[in-house]
């Protein structure tokens, strides 16, 4: 008897060995509800919770620093018509802003929790056939001309960078730079809990938690943020007077382009279906906010 029960807690110390160690993961769930209560915020306009452990000062001044570095590495086109126009568009945007925020507050009771002090708005135009555009915490936009023939005219221009805006105001580098915090300590606390483990059996657990973390929550959050942006400078857009029905137009001439994209699961943004439909579900909202701010109804293209 003495025998067998020492065998067997020999083989109990191996297995636990070899097992999954739970102290690591429990601490981290400890973290994290801490993190939680400690860092979650009502977003403006909307009013999501969201978790941010930055100000939004200090994000205005990451988003300068990569601004000014874009810009160096970049064709600027600095006189001209163009520019002009870019810029027009912007501040009709930003000017629409508080307007924005102030509807949405009083429509859902969101709280009014901008701090614009943090937004020194700059808008710069680069020559360059990406079709894209972006806005950095602290309100630096960039258009690059490959953009233009796809947004076809003021309005598209208005959706787009009012989308872009929308990511400025609404702080998504801030959560993304949270999210990424606590993605990485939990790593290091799932390393920790199979540290034990056979080599191949760790691995395949640790590529099963990377996938379902890739899969299950980094890539659904950062299609969130692009629907969330969208309806956001959707609003925007329709406050500055554009005609946000050229919204859905926009995506329907970006999936023209017949660029080939990952699975909507896959991707960092939605599918340009899902938000077309999503769009038109938004646009009896955003003619309202168009009639309200602008006193007119776009005439039908």
């Amino acid at each position: 008897m003495g025998i067998f029960g020492n065998r067997s807690s020999q083989l109990g110390q191996q297995g636990n060995r070899r097992g999954l160690k739970l102290w690591p993961i429990i601490l981290f769930g400890l973290y994290f509800g801490y993190y939680y209560f400690s860092h979650s915020n009502s977003a403006s306009f909307t009013g999501r919770k969201q978790l941010l452990d930055t100000s939004a000062q200090e994000e205005a001044a990451l988003g300068l620093q990569s601004y000014q570095e874009i810009l160096q590495q970049s064709q600027v086109i600095r006189s001209g018509k163009l520019p002009e126009e870019v810029q027009g568009i912007a501040q009709r945007l930003v000017e629409a802003a508080p307007k924005v925020e102030k509807y949405l507050a009083d429509a859902t009771g969101t709280p009014a929790n901008t701090d614009w002090s943090a937004y020194q708005w700059q808008v710069s135009v680069i020559q360059s056939d990406q079709v894209n555009a972006f806005c950095l915490p602290g309100g630096k936009i960039a258009v690059y001309t490959g953009i233009l023939p796809v947004a076809k005219n003021d309005d598209g221009l208005a959706v787009v960078m009012g989308h872009e805006i929308a990511h400025a105001l609404l702080r998504h580098g801030g959560e993304r730079m949270a999210q990424q915090k606590l993605v990485q300590i939990g790593s290091i606390a799932a390393s920790m809990s199979t540290g034990d483990m056979d080599p191949q059996q760790r691995q395949m657990v640790m590529a099963a938690i990377g996938a379902g973390a890739q899969y299950g929550v980094i890539l659904p959050f950062s299609r969130s943020h692009e629907s969330e942006a969208d309806k956001v400078g959707l609003l925007l857009a329709a406050a500055a007077c554009y005609d946000p029905r050229e919204a859905p137009k926009l995506w329907e001439r970006m999936a023209a382009l017949g660029n080939q994209k990952p699975p909507e699961f896959m991707s960092t943004h939605p599918a340009e279906g899902t938000r077309i439909n999503q769009l038109n579900e938004w646009m009896p909202e955003a003619m309202q906010v168009r009639q309200q701010f602008c006193g007119t109804t776009p005439v039908a293209p």
